[in-house]
């Protein structure tokens, strides 16, 4: 596995690299193909953050963690876990879709050499709004009115809907669809 360590506002020591490289590669276990992960370790205000990026050509899939701790090591370590509960949640909805097809069904082996469960989650309520032409500050405002971590909205300068959410770091973000 070709492992990209790199940092932000902090050394990346050998020691610090080595733990990174033996750690993300433990997610090499779980496919078939060689794979490349970028890893970005950063620091802000005590908080040691850990981001982990890696593609999966073969299955057109980008699994990403983003973790933050007041240890790097640590911060690590739970990114490395979220990402492996996101390879195992794919490889459940692939067991799952190949037994409704009555094809051949993908093993999903956990780390631990065991049969792992297959608990998908489903959709358990449908919601239908309409869609208020505003701008993303009077969305934020609805947003924060309502209580909600995201809210859908009709941007009135374009007519195309966008999302505003709340980040982890108190700010905003804003996803806007490619034309």
């Amino acid at each position: 596995m070709n492992i990209i360590v790199s940092g932000k506002n902090v050394e990346v020591t050998d020691a610090l690299r080595d733990y990174v490289e033996r750690k993300v590669g433990r997610i090499e276990r779980y496919f078939p193909n060689p794979l490349t992960a970028q890893v970005t370790l950063s620091t802000q205000r005590e908080r040691h953050i850990v981001e982990v990026t890696v593609p999966v050509p073969a299955d057109s899939l980008l699994l990403r963690a983003e973790e933050d701790s007041g240890d790097m090591y640590a911060s690590v370590d739970a990114a490395v876990e979220k990402l492996e509960r996101q390879i195992r949640k794919y490889k459940t909805r692939i067991n799952r879709r190949a037994r409704r097809l009555n094809a051949r069904q993908l093993p999903l082996v956990g780390p631990d050499g065991e049969e792992e469960g297959d608990e998908e989650p489903r959709v358990v309520k449908t919601k239908r709004f309409s869609v208020k032409p505003m701008d993303t500050e009077e969305a934020i405002l609805q947003m924060n009115l309502l209580g909600h971590d995201f809210f859908v909205f009709r941007d009135a300068a374009t007519h195309q809907i966008h999302v505003v959410y709340r980040r982890k770091d108190g700010h905003y973000g804003l996803i806007e669809p490619l034309s």
